[in-house]
């Protein structure tokens, strides 16, 4: 038993990063050879409705997946916009950067009226997957209705600047918000890129106004190993009117803690 209390115990010290703990995680560099995705579309009928959409990006930490099906009277506008390169994607989001414009690595808006006895159902999922650099905070959303009125709008963003304020490469820029460390408006300047475009890195959320009837609900969590469990779970069946916003954000300057064995040989 005890042996295995060790090998956790080392296990732990090695996911932390030693003696020299780092919480927070920098923003990623953007790749110089960066990609981008967009849809846009407006459809209008009645009939059997089959979407998915799904967007898999391990060089910014997403993970991103949107499906519904159904058979009925549907109106639908929506846009998907991806980009590695946040500056490339400036969109106003009213619950980031004060509802001025930033730079958001994935940007998805849906507008949307259903009616059918066939219930529509889908659901969506957001993740700053933690394996791969991001923040390991997820939101997802899932339904089974019968009438739904939907105006809703998904943000994501992990990256630093691709051309940066400061007049630094992206890797340099890493170096810089470490020493920046508690100097808000400092990180703030660095997170800002060339063409005055703020670029909110390491954030995840959602923004939903709908009517519906049938169920509607939303989980989102975020978790830190031995550090943080956050959830927020809610679910509502029968005619409901309903007006959310979950955001995670974190802070993108890496913070040192005090180990136990700091100052010893361990």
């Amino acid at each position: 038993m005890k042996g295995v209390i060790v090998v956790a115990f080392m296990i732990a010290i090695a996911l932390m990063g030693g003696c020299g703990i780092v919480l927070a995680n920098p923003p990623l560099v953007p790749p110089v050879q960066y990609e981008q995705f967009c849809e846009a579309q407006k459809v209008s009928g009645t009939g059997i409705i089959d979407v998915s959409t799904s967007i898999i990006d391990k060089k910014i930490a997403l993970e991103y997946y949107n499906t519904m099906a159904g058979d009925g009277d549907l109106e639908l506008d929506s846009e998907h916009a991806y980009s590695q390169d946040a500056e490339k994607l400036m969109r106003n989001v009213s619950s980031v950067n004060g509802g001025d414009k930033s730079g958001l690595n994935l940007y998805e808006t849906t507008k949307l009226t259903y009616a059918g006895e066939t219930p529509l159902t889908g659901g969506k999922y957001l993740h700053s997957k933690a394996f791969y650099g991001g923040i390991g905070a997820d939101v997802q959303e899932m339904f089974s209705v019968n009438e739904m009125e939907k105006d809703e709008t998904a943000f994501f963003a992990s990256t630093t600047p691709y051309q940066p304020m400061a007049n630094v490469s992206p890797e340099d820029l890493i170096k810089m918000l470490k020493e920046a460390g508690r100097n808000t408006e400092e990180v703030e300047y660095l997170m800002t890129a060339s063409n005055d475009i703020y670029v909110p890195s390491h954030l995840i959320g959602l923004e939903t106004k709908n009517s519906f009837n049938g169920t509607w609900g939303t989980d989102a969590k975020w978790h830190k190993i031995f550090y943080k469990d956050i959830k927020a779970h809610e679910m509502f069946t029968g005619t409901f009117e309903a007006e959310k916003t979950i955001k995670f954000h974190e802070n993108p300057v890496p913070d040192k803690i005090q180990a136990p064995c700091d100052g010893i040989d361990c």
